[in-house]
């Protein structure tokens, strides 16, 4: 009877190691097949390509958007002060560091990247890429020499511009995404000239949104921030996600760092893009003042209750806050019947509001309220 229970157990001990034998083996299958699938069987019986995922199929991506990229020189005159024979140590040593020469004409080069954006000829590109130029010549694939190329519109603080090519066929696009949905952490494509260096392609992810970055005296507020390398060249060039659509337009790179580049998110060129086609400008919504914030030693000398509004630091002559009657030391407290804690809210709230509009300011003026009225005007 011993003997019969001893045989039992053991078969039992035999049953579930065999179970967990099968089950870890399952395992195992199942976990190969996630990271290895099996070849994709065409109706032809030969084996077709995989799906691919994620960052793996950039290189198509690349090819269908690199038609649309262009490279863009832009061409310069200048006048110098100074004569090139004064590079010549013998001729400052013959006529002196102080030989007056006339002014002449000196061409400089700059270059750039851009992209179709419309299949009649219309690019976007950085401002700051054709900004002074007398003559734009734009390389695209698949024409034997550059095309000229003339500035439908541009905008020096947004750092935007749209050129024109005029040809006789439609040209490749890119099509416009939605830079707002794109999140942190996302795959995204640069294509530019970096250098000069054709249609180079560079690959990282978003790093940040809404970065503000100074840059050669533009205040950006709400960039794309990316490791994808960005290098001299590459300004004006697209940043794709990888369904090829353009998210930003590259514009910057921090010198003093690897791996942060900047981008001006697609977003912000289409709320402008009808006015940089139509109107060869960005019209913008105007008061003509300079706004600073209120701090606690301020409120005390104005007399303000507490530390909200934006304090009128001063009035621009002629403008329309001149012509409403507001004055420096006002403290505006609410606009369009918003209330007002910072010189940003000010600023943000001008944005949404027409050209020609008229809008109620209630303003704090020695210790009083005040209510003005100002028309919008048109930023000159």
């Amino acid at each position: 009877m011993v003997k019969l229970k001893e045989r039992f157990s053991l078969l039992g001990v035999i049953i579930i190691g065999f179970l967990m034998g099968a089950m870890f083996v399952a395992g195992g299958v199942a976990a190969y097949k996630l990271y290895f699938p099996p070849a994709v069987v065409a109706e032809d019986g030969n084996n077709a390509e995989p799906v691919k995922i994620g960052p793996t199929d950039i290189s198509q991506t690349v090819k269908k958007a690199s038609p649309a990229v262009v490279n863009i020189e832009s061409f310069a005159t200048q006048t110098s002060q100074m004569s090139p024979f004064m590079n010549d140590p013998f001729f400052r040593e013959f006529f002196g560091r102080n030989f007056e020469f006339e002014p002449y004409p000196e061409q400089s080069t700059g270059i750039g990247t851009g992209f179709i954006f419309d299949k009649s000829g219309l690019i976007i590109t950085n401002e700051h890429v054709i900004h002074g130029a007398s003559k734009i010549e734009v390389t695209i694939d698949g024409f034997d020499k550059p095309l000229s190329a003339k500035v439908v519109g541009s905008d020096q603080e947004l750092d935007l511009a749209v050129l024109k090519v005029s040809v006789n066929k439609d040209l490749p696009v890119l099509k416009l995404g939605d830079s707002n949905k794109t999140e942190v952490g996302s795959w995204v494509i640069a294509i530019g000239n970096p250098y000069g260096l054709d249609h180079t392609v560079t690959v990282g992810v978003i790093s940040a949104k809404g970065r503000p970055v100074q840059v050669s005296g533009r205040m950006f507020k709400d960039l794309l921030q990316t490791d994808a390398a960005i290098n001299p060249g590459n300004s004006g060039g697209p940043l794709l996600n990888t369904a090829g659509e353009v998210i930003g337009i590259n514009t910057a790179v921090n010198a003093s760092a690897q791996g942060i580049g900047f981008a001006i998110p697609v977003a912000t060129v289409k709320e402008v893009l009808d006015d940089l086609v139509n109107n060869g400008k960005v019209t913008k919504p105007y008061i003509g003042v300079y706004l600073q914030p209120v701090d606690k030693e301020l409120a005390e000398y104005f007399g303000a209750p507490d530390t909200n509004g934006a304090i009128v630091a001063y009035v621009v002559p002629g403008s329309p806050a001149e012509k409403a009657g507001l004055r420096k030391g006002d403290i505006i407290v609410e606009m369009a019947k918003k209330k007002i804690k910072t010189p940003e809210d000010v600023t943000n709230n001008l944005k949404k509001i027409k050209i020609g509009d008229k809008v109620v300011f209630q303003v704090f003026r020695e210790g009083h309220t005040e209510f003005i009225t100002v028309k919008i005007g048109e930023k000159p």
